[in-house]
């Protein structure tokens, strides 16, 4: 069995690992997009690195778009196989490829128009617009690929490959896949035929590794023991706040900024899951009347919307907490100050009221969407407050807007001067830090019989200190992989 690794090696974003079996099946552990990537971006998506028409499968860990959001694209490239996810990976699926392709043909509609006036007299044979990824019709179309299981079900991908979900606490219907593939402990054309030389190897993929402990998602499950490991460490460097500061803190953040200094919190944050899981706790601070009825709150995203109905849909996935609170208050993810915005001209009114208030809305790096707007038009208000709540990967808007003694910034190309409060709660992460992840490897697993380890989904910096964390719990042969390097197990 060989593995390729063909996103996500040594930064945050892109996941793709290439399994290859003894028998010849070629599996893809998740199909994720690059983001945030400036000028590259697009032509790293493009580069899959593989041919689609010879893949046989993909496993999906989640519905996150840098983890799923190039399936259609690997779809319209030929690939005809099996996407293998749980219920709720896939129904979030359909809803997030289908904005993510909604996004890039309302960017390349602009692109080109924009092109159209600089080049009027366009050289002959030389092509000068760009083309989506993907469209929304692709999105229809590979939605029928889909085959959904339940967690801890173990089932049969191909008659020498076995696979298990199991919740994995990071967003809902996210799973760590743990494969059981049946081949000889010597690849050759000789051991192939010698079915005495055969085993089953057990391999196991993290995907994302969530909290230890969450508002709105159980803790993540215990997994099967493995052989291989290819583990996260996005936050392999890091440890969080506690729950209970991170609710006070939001609390006091909401207070100092639209109580005391009268402005607009706004908070960048991802559709789904982390947008979820700070309604629940505005929920929860407001039944507790310490959050003012006279402070309106905005989920401004028509995506974070259609995400959270489907939460209210499987309520066995979300946590104790929520399913004992769901025995008082009906509605976990809504409150009477609470209103969820679709149309555009009621967020475009959102940036001309002037009273306090609090916008939640999409994407959570800044790097697109409707925050984008109303980060430009309230950066330069003191009264006002931009609070980052998750992870930004290091060269976009999200993480440059933090850097210290930052005076000015360009948003849609106009530098801004940065007056509002920029502040950073990474409790809402829905990622472990590295001392929830190491607890959580070593409650499942025997570590001393785990062969190999794989580092990846982490900046280079964390990658490398999760290894050394990794190596002081017990592990041993930890490798941080490069992008496009192949490994035979």
């Amino acid at each position: 069995m060989k593995i390729q690794f063909l996103g996500a090696a040594r930064e945050v974003t892109g996941s793709k690992h290439l399994i290859t079996t003894d028998s010849g099946h070629t599996i893809l552990l998740d199909c994720g997009m690059y983001q945030g990537k400036g000028a590259e971006t697009d032509a790293d998506n493009r580069d899959l690195g593989f041919d689609p028409e010879k893949l046989d499968c993909i496993i999906l860990s989640h519905a996150h778009i840098d983890h799923s959001g190039l399936i259609p694209y690997v779809f319209k490239k030929g690939f005809r196989g099996d996407i293998y996810c749980t219920h709720a990976t896939r129904d979030l699926c359909a809803i997030m490829l289908a904005d993510t392709a909604f996004i890039q043909e309302q960017d390349v509609k602009t692109y080109n128009k924009k092109i159209n006036r600089q080049h009027p007299h366009k050289e002959k044979g030389k092509n000068y617009f760009l083309e989506p990824l993907y469209t929304q019709q692709d999105v229809d179309r590979v939605m029928k690929q889909f085959v959904c299981y339940d967690y801890d079900r173990r089932f049969r991908v191909f008659d020498d490959v076995l696979l298990t979900f199991t919740n994995s606490g990071h967003m809902l219907g996210g799973a760590i896949c743990s494969l059981e593939v049946y081949e000889s402990d010597q690849p050759s054309e000789i051991s192939r035929q010698n079915e005495g030389s055969k085993r089953w190897k057990r391999l196991c993929y993290t995907g994302d590794i969530g909290r230890a402990h969450s508002h709105i998602l159980p803790s993540p499950m215990l997994f099967p023991q493995c052989d291989y490991l290819i583990c996260e460490s996005t936050y392999g460097d890091r440890l969080h706040d506690e729950e209970m500061v991170t609710e006070q803190q939001l609390l006091g953040i909401v207070k100092d900024t639209c109580e005391y200094r009268k402005g607009k919190l706004l908070i960048p944050s991802f559709s789904v899951g982390r947008t979820q899981e700070i309604v629940y706790v505005l929920n929860k601070l407001y039944n507790e009347q310490y959050l003012s009825s006279r402070i309106p709150v905005y989920v401004d995203s028509p995506l974070s919307t259609n995400a959270t109905h489907i939460f209210r849909m499987y309520p066995q996935y979300l946590s104790d907490e929520v399913r004992d609170t769901m025995q008082f208050d009906d509605d976990p993810f809504g409150f009477n100050t609470l209103r969820y915005i679709t149309d555009v001209r009621e967020s475009k009114r959102l940036n001309t009221d002037d009273k306090p208030a609090i916008i939640i809305s999409a994407s959570g790096m800044l790097e697109a969407g409707r925050i984008k707007h109303h980060v430009a038009n309230h950066i330069s208000d003191p009264r006002c407050t931009i609070l980052i709540v998750g992870y930004c990967e290091p060269t976009t808007l999200g993480a440059r807007i933090q850097e210290p003694g930052l005076k000015w910034i360009s948003i849609f190309g106009l530098d801004r001067k940065i007056k509002a409060q920029i502040t950073k709660l990474e409790g809402f992460s829905g990622h472990g830090d590295y001392k929830e992840m190491i607890d959580y490897l070593t409650r499942s697993l025997q570590v001393d019989q785990v062969q190999r380890v794989f580092v990846v989904h982490g900046e280079q910096t964390a990658a490398e200190t999760y290894k050394g964390h990794l190596h002081d719990a017990g592990f041993r042969h930890i490798e941080v992989p490069e992008k496009g390097e192949t490994v035979t197990l």
